[in-house]
């Protein structure tokens, strides 16, 4: 992979964007989640107190008064646990605000201070990649062994590895539970993924059969999935009632297939996503794929330029490094990727192309082809070793750049 220094403008934001806008958006919540816990308090201490009336007796008054401060303490337990996680958080807001503060603080690239910044990208790079594959063990000790625990999103994405595995296991509980506590915000994206996951629990109701169960699946029905923008969802649920489990027509038959739950957990994925400014692929696929296309050029992946031709003992003849587009491993993997934009190049002196298009300076090529042993007025393409193909002096041609 190229140096990340050669990552465009959009690749950087790409990259640096979630460090700041996910605690800022889990700080957001937490506020919510406080509002919440707050006024759901004060509404039912209001009430209790309102109940006690001048007749009441003295038992009364106290039994309401004990209820009144447990409820009064059960919010304090609440608001505290809110606060050390908001505690948590300025804590990584203040961590991730320093490293990105020590890049503008480097004075030149070629500063070994650099070096030690570029490598603590990568390592967040990393543990991103591993937290979004599922690795998590991998990616706490990783994260732990490199010191940068608050530079990386592990609850997170802990969490969103456990719901989105319950629904592929066909549990829905999770996802519900974690939609009615971003209900606003889901609202506000117009997400379908509560109704989705509605649907799901009435799919599961319908599936059985059973009278006592289709008749749950009516009355769920007419609670979640009937009216304004949930016209949809009724009416799919409603014909479901009159298919059975084996049926092919659809859309009923993909409704019942098993599938459906790898469609959920992709659905929640997504959602999730979206809701914390998460970008949809790791971040290391974003930097992978701007390095590569720093480096790729037309003549990568030409027909004149097989890739398996560039091996490493052809690298070490010719004294230059392998490129790394043209390399078995990364070769298919540029293959999708644009192609560089160069407005500067570099020739050697007196430059000359072979009958194969590939260009050498005359005094290297000729230096390269006596460690070969190739017979004088004969000239052998370096990069293809011994067994490559030989052309007459005569028909080199000479390079001029326009």
């Amino acid at each position: 992979m190229a140096d990340l220094t050669t990552l465009s403008a959009d690749s950087q934001l790409l990259l640096e964007q979630p460090l700041l806008r996910l605690p800022h958006e889990l700080l957001r919540k937490n506020l919510k989640s406080a509002q919440r816990q707050i006024e759901i308090a004060n509404k039912a201490i209001t009430t209790s107190i309102a109940s006690l009336t001048p007749d009441s007796s003295p038992a009364d008054t106290l039994a309401a008064l004990d209820a009144t401060l447990l409820k009064a303490q059960t919010l304090k337990r609440k608001l505290e646990a809110l606060h050390a996680e908001e505690n948590t958080l300025h804590r990584q807001q203040k961590a991730r605000i320093e490293h990105l503060a020590e890049l503008h603080e480097i004075p030149s690239l070629a500063d070994v201070k650099y070096d030690r910044w570029a490598q603590t990208r990568l390592d967040r790079l990393l543990v991103d990649y591993l937290l979004r594959q599922n690795y998590l063990s991998s990616a706490r000790q990783l994260a732990s062994a490199k010191g940068i625990d608050d530079l990386v999103d592990i609850p997170t994405f802990s969490e969103c590895s456990r719901i989105s595995s319950s629904l592929r296991n066909g549990d829905v509980k999770e996802a519900l539970s974690w939609c009615t506590e971003n209900k606003q915000a889901l609202k506000k994206i117009g997400s379908t993924l509560e109704l989705e996951l509605r649907l799901q629990q009435f799919i599961e109701l319908a599936r059985t059969g059973e009278m006592g169960k289709l008749m749950e699946a009516i009355v769920h029905a007419r609670k979640h999935l009937v009216g304004g923008a949930d016209t949809e969802f009724g009416l799919r649920a409603g014909g479901l009632l009159a298919h059975p489990v084996d049926t092919l027509v659809e859309p009923y038959r993909t409704m019942y297939s098993p599938s459906r739950s790898d469609h959920l957990a992709a659905l929640f994925l997504r959602t999730h996503h979206t809701l914390f400014s998460l970008p949809s692929q790791p971040l290391l696929h974003t930097a992978l794929s701007a390095g590569l296309s720093a480096l790729k050029t037309p003549t990568c992946h030409s027909a004149q330029n097989p890739h398996h031709l560039q091996t490493s003992s052809a690298a070490m003849l010719t004294d230059s490094p392998i490129c790394p587009i043209c390399s078995t491993e990364l070769n298919e993997l540029a293959r999708g990727v644009p192609y560089a934009h160069h407005t500067k190049s570099s020739m050697e002196s007196d430059s000359v192309v072979l009958p194969n298009g590939r260009v050498f300076g005359r005094e290297r090529l000729r230096m390269l082809n006596q460690k070969l042993g190739v017979a004088e007025g004969r000239i052998r393409d370096p990069t293809e070793g011994v067994r490559g193909s030989e052309w007459g002096v005569a028909e080199l041609r000479k390079v001029f750049i326009t």
